[in-house]
């Protein structure tokens, strides 16, 4: 791995130096103390994480990096979108997700189809919601030997709200750009067996600080707890989330950087809120079945059963003519129906073998989606100035024929098993390995286009050692592979029906450290993720072939939770040397220079450097307050390289008081009204998103 010195020389620095605050955290006449405890004053630091090995495991026996969001944070900075939560999460890259999904990169990578709940796959195309999210965990690296295809740089995993508390609340929300936004969360044990329900919902309305922005939000799910027996317990869990707003690809691109103008310029329908809008609707329910047949054997049954559809329609830039300094409009509208449903089957044993405590998870998993999809789309509908549009009224519907108009068929059969040992005192290993078989098939409804499948089988393994010198050190090197096969997310197409999967593998060295009794963790990683069998358009016979390689060396550092005073910390840098290593692939996006090569180009949305740091504290009973800042250096539009989104830093502010059963707190973002390019799309320059200016949003909750 090669990477530059000064990470490198950082990295080694904060090694020594948190080997040394750990070697002086063990003794006894340590001098720092910490006030409270994580019972009484929520920490930002989660001690444990259930994604990455699918059992309740200390983060510091995992060798790999997991960073888990915890709800604390989450209302500190009032998050109410996951493109906010990940902002707080080092190696993440942020897309706007065509105007109408949540979309992230993971150090270097596309995380389209990464988006998981409570285990489970998740991959609809839409905007979640915060109400029902107790945390959120990012596993880094592939993640396939629990959770099957996809997962090249890394998976996001809600965990959501439960029954089980008792604490019930409910908050009104009001802040810039017309938003009004009520929250429920409704909790209570029923009796004195265990039985236990909850409610959460929000209602959310709100116009936008682009121009013609507007959302209108509604979600609600229910779950209920009931114990089976003093072994057994049922938990039953639906939710429903419908989602319309204007779908919005941002701005365009001029002499190799976004357009200079206002942060509210909005290329497309001047009657968008009629034409231009996407609404989503989400349908989901499930139960998860658990029996302990005794404390060193159990078994998990989870089901989760989907519905999902899509109205998108959407005018974006489709070309800019910089001589001319004007952009050409297209417009699509395109419908997506789907439904879909996993089970999953999960024995989790805890064995004495050869005198080594071995924890056991074997695994099974079932599950079958049917995505169908008709586009309709047309180039060239309006020309508007470049520097101030006016834009053209336009027609909801295009009276053209379908481009695309097909279902897509994915079914899933997967087994894995995955041993944690320790072998002797302050050693464990980690191995694990999952088969599956992805079967895939293209159902055509236009002429002339013929049905297409697809079977995929394939293995991938994870292994991994930790070595813990003291209950305040571990340090590991692990590795993990992952597949990619042609219709990970999207169904098969003529063009890819033939191509072996893409895989990944990570290489992956780190730290992790505790002080003041766990108050406070540290964590520290170097990393190589590697992606072969990419898939590029062959510039001479224009035909998709399998000879990419795309590869990211990377730096990770986190700090978070309690120091001494009773400050709360979360903060965190990457270093990301991203590089398409191999490709025959020619990008002719940018609006002047056509037919650039990929090859020797960075990843597309992915900043060099990028840190945040967020600190808080509660003076007295009442009164707390909390500032941060997210730094990101500059990025690239697209895939040639042409268009720079430059980098920037926004400072954030929160204010709380506290009065008997009411909470008030005030954000205010964007605290210095900085001008930047919050996000792109990563396969064209001229779909660039500016981001938010100075905004207020104001809290008042209840609890009873």
């Amino acid at each position: 791995m090669t990477l530059k010195k000064t990470p490198l020389a950082l990295a080694a620095a904060l090694f020594v130096h948190a080997h040394t605050l750990a070697a002086a955290a063990d003794e006894p006449q340590a001098v720092v103390t910490i006030s409270g405890t994580r019972a009484d004053s929520p920490a930002y630091n989660v001690p444990t994480s259930t994604s990455a090995m699918k059992i309740d495991a200390p983060l510091r026996d995992i060798p790999q990096t997991v960073n888990v969001i915890p709800e604390q944070l989450l209302r500190d900075q009032a998050v109410l979108s996951m493109e906010d939560a990940m902002k707080s999460v080092p190696g993440v890259g942020l897309s706007h997700g065509d105007g109408q999904r949540d979309q992230v990169t993971l150090r270097g990578f596309s995380a389209i189809s990464d988006q998981f709940v409570d285990g489970f796959r998740d991959d609809a195309l839409y905007f979640r919601d915060m109400s029902n999210v107790e945390r959120i965990e990012v596993l880094k690296g592939p993640a396939a030997v629990l959770y099957g295809r996809g997962s090249s740089g890394g998976l996001i995993n809600r965990v959501t709200k439960r029954p089980g508390t008792n604490l019930s609340e409910v908050a009104v929300r009001v802040g810039s750009h017309n938003q009004r936004r009520g929250e429920v969360d409704l909790a209570r044990t029923i009796g004195e067996n265990g039985m236990a329900f909850r409610v959460t919902g929000a209602i959310e309305r709100a116009d936008g600080y682009r121009d013609q922005q507007f959302l209108e939000r509604d979600a609600i799910a229910p779950s209920l707890f009931v114990p089976l027996g003093s072994s057994t317990g049922l938990l039953l869990q639906a939710e429903h989330l419908s989602d319309r707003r204007v779908t919005d690809f941002g701005i365009p691109s001029y002499q190799g950087r976004p357009v200079d103008v206002p942060a509210g310029t909005y290329y497309g329908a001047a009657n968008a809120r009629d034409v231009d809008f996407s609404h989503a609707e989400v349908f989901a329910g499930g139960f998860t079945l658990e029996h302990r047949f005794s404390e060193r054997l159990s078994l998990r049954n989870g089901f989760r059963k989907y519905d999902y559809t899509l109205a998108r329609n959407n005018t974006l830039v489709g070309s800019v003519n910089e001589t001319a300094r004007t952009a050409s409009l297209n417009r699509t509208n395109l419908r997506r129906e789907e439904d879909g449903w996993f089970n999953q089957t999960e024995l989790t044993q805890i064995a004495s073998l050869a005198g080594m405590k071995h924890q056991l998870l074997y695994g099974v998993e079932f599950g079958k989606q049917d995505k169908d999809q008709v586009n309709r789309s047309r180039s060239n509908v309006a020309t508007v100035t470049l520097f101030n549009p006016v834009l053209p009224v336009l027609p909801l519907a295009l009276d053209v024929a379908p481009a695309t108009d097909n279902r897509g068929i994915f079914t899933t059969r997967g087994a894995y098993v995955q041993d944690l040992v320790e072998l002797a005192p302050g050693w464990k290993a980690l191995a694990g390995v999952r088969y599956d078989r992805f079967e895939q098939e293209t159902r055509e409804r236009r002429a002339g286009q013929s049905n297409l499948q697809r079977v995929d089988a394939d293995w991938s393994p994870r292994a991994g050692l930790v070595w813990q010198p003291s209950a305040t050190q571990s340090y590991y090197v692990s590795f993990s592979r992952s597949f990619q096969p042609s219709a990970e997310n999207f169904p098969l197409a003529a063009n890819n029906a033939q191509i072996a999967p893409e895989e990944t593998t990570n290489k992956e060295v780190g730290g992790k450290f505790d002080f003041f009794g766990g108050a406070l963790s540290a964590t520290a990683a170097l990393f190589r993720l590697e992606r072969t069998n990419v898939k590029f358009t062959d510039p001479v016979t224009n035909l998709l072939v399998p000879v990419g390689t795309q590869r990211s060396d990377g730096l990770e550092l986190t700090l978070a939770g309690q120091l001494a005073g009773g400050w709360q910390v979360w903060s965190g840098y990457s270093f990301l040397d991203t590089e398409v290593v191999s490709s025959p692939a020619l990008d002719s996006s940018d609006n002047v220079i056509k037919r650039v090569p990929v090859q020797g180009k960075r990843a597309t949305l992915t900043p060099r450097h990028s840190g945040n740091l967020w600190v808080s504290k509660s003076f007295g009973s009442s009164l707390r307050a909390g500032l941060g800042v997210v730094a990101v250096s500059e990025r690239f539009a697209n895939p040639g390289n042409t268009v720079k989104l430059p980098g920037f830093a926004t400072v954030d502010a929160m204010v709380g008081y506290r009065l008997g059963a009411v909470d008030l707190q005030l954000n205010v973002n964007n605290l210095l009204d900085r001008d930047y390019i919050v996000s792109g799309h990563g396969s064209a320059p001229n779909l660039n998103m500016p981001g938010a200016p100075l905004g207020a949003r104001l809290t008042a909750r209840y609890r009873f």
